[in-house]
């Protein structure tokens, strides 16, 4: 997108304040991080996130959903100064700090007629760092769809911190059309897909069960799949210690059109759910996951 002269200059101030901020060690980041996190969790949504915990996990006592609110809001907060921290490291720090795992066995179900491969993530861990995944696959074109920021200076922002690494973003609205193109290339393409948040009214066309909801689901990804030919694969993100992860990549489905409707979203959605009840606090419990509901959306398909 083009900013604006005075967007540009805010673009440019704010950049160089967070590359400067970025410099300072990783444990004085995390300094930062416990000493706001008190704050943050006082004030920013935490009604809302002691609200889900309570229903997701009704076996558990106040006393271990106060523990795992506590814990998110402190990855929470970690989250924000990694991805400040990620303005200025180096490829071999970001390399240890987030490795992929099974890299080779799925870059090795890639054939000549299945050229795209999808990584469906969640919003869980540091889902930021999976842009580095360019650094583990050599010779293969790496891309991220991503749903566009209201404001654009931070759109722009967090576009060139996610291509830093060499991979692209993919405008939602121009997926399929892009894939198509990339599809025709020589690379093989390994494409990511955050698909855990709620979508709009308008685009709900199937419920899955999550976290002991019915919970509408973005299918997006299967019927591009499908359309494709594409292999499917969920990203499995754990925290091996703070400011470490590992991303482990499980095949969902390698043939896509042998799968019935919406079995491939239901997969993902169960994956994630696996790693959400092992450990609560590395998912992104601000989102408002469940305001829109089966009944209300079986009644308005009545109208």
């Amino acid at each position: 997108m083009k900013l604006s002269k005075a967007q540009n200059i805010l673009y440019y101030i704010v950049r160089t304040l967070f590359y400067i901020i970025s410099l300072l060690p990783m444990r004085v980041l995390y300094i930062v991080s416990d000493m706001v996190c008190p704050f943050v969790r006082a004030f920013y949504r935490r009604k809302l996130v002691r609200q889900q915990l309570t229903e997701c996990f009704p076996e558990k006592t106040l006393q271990e959903i106060k523990a795992i609110e506590r814990a998110f809001y402190h990855q929470f907060c970690d989250l924000f100064v990694e991805i400040v921290k990620q303005f200025s490291m180096s490829r071999e720090e970001m390399m240890r700090r987030m490795v992929f795992i099974d890299c080779n066995e799925a870059l090795a179900t890639f054939n000549p007629d299945q050229n795209i491969l999808f990584l469906m993530l969640g919003h869980y861990g540091n889902w930021e760092w999976i842009a580095s995944l360019q650094y583990w696959t050599p010779g293969v074109q790496c891309s991220q769809v991503y749903h566009r920021l209201d404001n654009d200076m931070f759109d722009k922002l967090f576009l060139d911190l996610r291509e830093q690494y060499g991979g692209e973003c993919i405008p939602m609205r121009k997926t399929v059309r892009r894939l198509l193109q990339l599809n025709a290339g020589d690379k093989p393409v390994i494409c990511g897909m955050i698909a855990d948040q709620q979508p709009r009214w308008d685009a709900i066309h199937h419920f899955s069960t999550f976290l002991g909801h019915d919970s509408a689901v973005f299918i997006g990804t299967e019927e591009v799949a499908k359309k494709l030919n594409s292999l499917v694969y969920y990203g499995s993100v754990s925290r091996v210690k703070r400011g470490y992860y590992e991303c482990k990549i499980i095949p969902i489905c390698l043939h896509p059109n042998d799968m019935p409707d919406y079995q491939i979203t239901d997969r993902y959605m169960e994956l994630l759910e696996q790693d959400i009840r092992q450990h609560p606090e590395l998912w992104l419990w601000t989102h408002k996951r469940w305001t829109r509901t089966k009944e209300e959306w079986e009644e308005r398909g009545k109208q």
